[in-house]
């Protein structure tokens, strides 16, 4: 038991010490558990044989994953993205395994390991390259979304891979005979070869295949009939851990069907969580399994990276990195062909090439699965797993790449042309989505003229779908608000949703055009804070009128009479502007709130003085043209004033 506790602790000792620096430093979460895994392994040696054992255990976050990713297809979705997913996405996935498996054939590989060496490098790394597109705000770019397609195609694909490579296992070929390999198979704890329990050992081929058959159509008629009344019973109860306990009896219970019918857990997951996508028990069971997911599949690489042999890399350094770079030039090779065949632009083409050319997380699971399965020998397999590896490792060199390389160098050519703006408003809007498009549709309605400025090619073609005339263009560029007319507006509101760009853009429009007024999104009260410093007009809390209403809507909810609802939100947002003008008088930009002891102090004693300025306020702003005055009932004033 002490041995037991040993190693849970150092295990998630070098998680929560690693993952936040390695994310910090933009490595992401995937990197960091690998490193994590390296240091108490192959560094320091704290563990050592019994990570085998844990990575065996660790890999159901796996199959947990492939159920999440279910949940995430919705038909409709898929409908929609089926272009790139099956063009794009497929193309890559054949192109790549087409070229890996020729090349190691020429290196004088088996065809079925050729095959299964070309599988396992089709694919890249979804947590690596998802996280850091997000964190670079490339998600939204062409680039970013065709890589999302690619990345989705390869995580369905990993289930047909799944079930093709115990199809190619050749024992005698890797020494299949060997102890360390059947040790290693008897302690994947696969469940269907345990006491017997398998529901296809000795039947003809025949009748295993209807078992098959009818495992997957109980899968799939289950989910579909059964799943719904048996979460709205388990609902009932409104005990969330029983809810927690019936989500993971249902991973668990299909892995296990799948495995007694010699079929891998992760394809019946993975149909489980398609079938209840859904499902209005979808967002819940998604939130249950997901922390036990991201555990495993944190220990699973952990394992991963303990395990990593760098004894073979340091004997033979140049065949380990040329592979390494062989892998990533195939990959960027075949990947930047789709970009131009599927027309993106350079900027959007080389994102797509530099972000996904590196092995993914799968490329473990395919090694350690086809290991297990006796596809590949364990030398190999060691010498493919570092593979794997560095080349996720070289993932943040490859964006930065792209960012000092190829973003610095574009040609002007390689975006769509800001467009020729003909006519002027008084007034410029730069950004024009969820917050711009209010704010234009009031002032359009309203008989001011608009000029507005957006710089996502699909909202302005929306947009002139429905009417709404629109400029393409980057409003941050000072030739575009020149040619915008800011010197004749009378005001700029500035909508985008991207904080760094709004402060320089008021800083910009301050210091060149200081009679302009700048009306501002802000996205919190420190960003209101540096925009008020920068020289904004007006900043408006983008989530505090709306938040506002819903806080009256509610208090109407509960009874209380709309002219004091009216009157109470008055008041509210009288103390509130006023609070925060005090506040900013305290405001530090080089120091957290959280740490400003003054600022902190000031705000709680404005919030203990707030309820009593309210009432004061109620009974003093009585006045029949405020808006929401209707005839008070009997004896109001009487009431208002207990």
């Amino acid at each position: 038991m002490g041995g037991l506790l040993f190693q849970a602790f150092i295990y998630l000792c070098a998680a929560v010490i690693a993952v936040p620096i390695a994310k910090r430093l933009g490595l992401g979460s995937v990197l960091g558990y690998l490193l994590a895994g390296i240091f108490i392994g192959p560094v320091i040696g704290l563990v050592g044989s019994e990570t085998q054992t844990i990575q065996h255990f660790a890999e159901f976050g796996v199959v947990m994953m492939l159920f999440l990713v279910g949940l995430e297809l919705q038909p409709r979705m898929l409908w929609e993205m089926r272009n790139r997913l099956i063009g794009l996405g497929g193309l890559q996935v054949a192109l790549t395994t087409a070229l890996i498996t020729a090349a190691a054939l020429m290196m004088g590989l088996y065809w079925s390991v050729a095959l299964t060496v070309g599988l396992i490098f089709s694919l890249s790394s979804t947590a690596i390259v998802l996280q850091t597109l997000n964190e670079k705000g490339l998600s939204k770019t062409e680039g970013g979304r065709a890589g999302f397609s690619v990345l989705l195609f390869q995580d369905i694909a990993v289930i047909p891979m799944l079930a093709l490579i115990p199809l190619l296992a050749l024992p005698e070929l890797v020494g299949g005979g060997g102890d360390s390999l059947a040790t290693a198979a008897d302690s994947h704890g696969d469940a269907g070869h345990h006491h017997g329990m398998s529901l296809v050992a000795g039947l003809p081929g025949w009748a295993h295949a209807l078992v098959v058959l009818g495992a997957i159509a109980s899968v799939l008629l289950g989910g579909h009939f059964l799943s719904r009344p048996m979460f709205r019973f388990i609902a009932e109860s409104r005990l969330r851990e029983i809810f927690t306990a019936s989500a993971l009896m249902l991973v668990i219970g299909i892995a296990l069907l799948m495995t007694l019918v010699d079929l891998s857990p992760a394809l019946g997951t993975f149909l489980a969580g398609v079938v209840l996508a859904n499902s209005e028990f979808r967002h819940e069971l998604e939130s249950d399994i997901e922390p036990f997911k991201g555990l495993l599949l944190g220990l699973f690489f952990i394992t991963v990276g303990a395990g990593i042999d760098f004894n073979i890399l340091f004997n033979d350094a140049l065949t380990i990195l040329s592979l390494t770079v062989g892998v990533i030039v195939i990959k960027g090779l075949v990947l930047y062909g789709l970009a131009r065949a599927f027309r993106l632009t350079t900027t959007d083409g080389w994102l797509l090439t530099l972000g996904l050319a590196q092995a993914g997380e799968f490329g473990f699971v395919l090694l350690s699965f086809s290991l297990q399965n006796q596809v590949l020998p364990a030398e190999l397999a060691s010498t493919l797993s570092l593979v794997v590896a560095l080349s996720m490792l070289l993932t943040p060199v490859l964006f930065i790449l792209y960012d000092k390389l190829i973003l610095n160098r574009q040609p002007e050519s390689d975006q769509r042309q800001a467009d020729n703006i003909d006519e002027t408003g008084s007034v410029i809007i730069a950004g024009n989505g969820r917050f711009g498009q209010i704010v234009n549709r009031l002032l359009v309605a309203s008989g001011v003229q608009t000029t507005v400025l957006d710089h996502q090619a699909d909202i302005i073609n929306m947009l002139s779908k429905v009417g709404v005339k629109s400029y393409y263009g980057d409003a941050s560029r000072p030739e575009l608000l020149h040619a915008a007319g800011i010197e004749s507006a009378k005001a700029v509101v500035i909508a985008i949703d991207d904080r760094s760009r709004t402060l320089e853009m008021v800083e910009h429009i301050r210091r060149h055009y200081p009679e302009v007024k700048i009306l501002a999104r802000a996205f919190d009260v420190n960003h209101l804070y540096l925009l008020n410093k920068a020289g904004v007009d007006i900043a408006v809390r983008e989530l505090f009128d709306s938040s506002l209403e819903l806080g009256k809507a509610t208090l109407k909810a509960v009874g209380v009479h709309p002219f004091k609802v009216e009157k109470m939100s008055t008041a509210f947002r009288k103390h509130d502007e006023n609070g925060m003008n005090t506040l900013y008088e305290l405001w530090d930009e080089n120091t957290e709130m959280a740490s400003n002891k003054a600022y902190l102090a000031r705000a709680r004693e404005l919030g203990e003085t707030l309820k009593e300025m309210m009432e004061t306020d109620r009974m003093q702003l009585h006045d029949r043209s405020e808006r929401g005055w209707t005839p008070p009932p009997k004896h109001y004033t009487k009431d208002m004033g207990e």
